[in-house]
């Protein structure tokens, strides 16, 4: 699994003109990609990561704050754009694997106390936020 977490002081997204997932934070806008070999395994290491991961405001973690969290699936992060000019998407897991695997980790960071809130897969999402620092880290399981 890849994820990219970045520290935002707000964040949401809107499918349809719908809001459907927003945060306040200091909290962290995570962008989720699942690849082939992934398992549910991997989906509660992320989730702990992302729990205890010390990128807020004085090397706190959400865990520390009570931070929410805005996750996001994205199987973009899976691209291969090092030949030609189009990116290919083969690394990227299907929408049957990928989708039961980012809802894990949405569940798990609810089972650790977070607070999440997420966008909708396979949707056009429009996401917005303010990134605070600039802080962003990407994170390989």
């Amino acid at each position: 699994m890849r994820a990219v977490a970045q520290r935002v002081s707000e964040a949401s997204v809107v499918v349809d003109g719908e809001t459907v997932g927003e945060i306040v934070g200091p909290g962290l806008c995570v962008l989720v990609g699942v690849t082939h070999d992934d398992t549910p395994d991997k989906a509660a290491q992320l989730a702990r990561k992302l729990w205890s991961l010390r990128i807020l405001p004085g090397e706190k973690s959400c865990s520390d704050v009570s931070g929410p969290l805005l996750v996001i699936s994205q199987f973009t992060l899976y691209g291969d754009a090092r030949k030609g000019r189009r990116p290919t998407w083969n690394a990227a897991a299907p929408g049957e694997v990928a989708e039961p695997l980012v809802e894990q980790v949405v569940a798990r960071l609810r089972e650790l106390g977070a607070h999440v809130e997420t966008g909708r897969f396979g949707a056009d999402m429009k996401v917005s936020l303010t990134n605070d620092g600039p802080f962003t880290v990407v994170i390989d399981i």
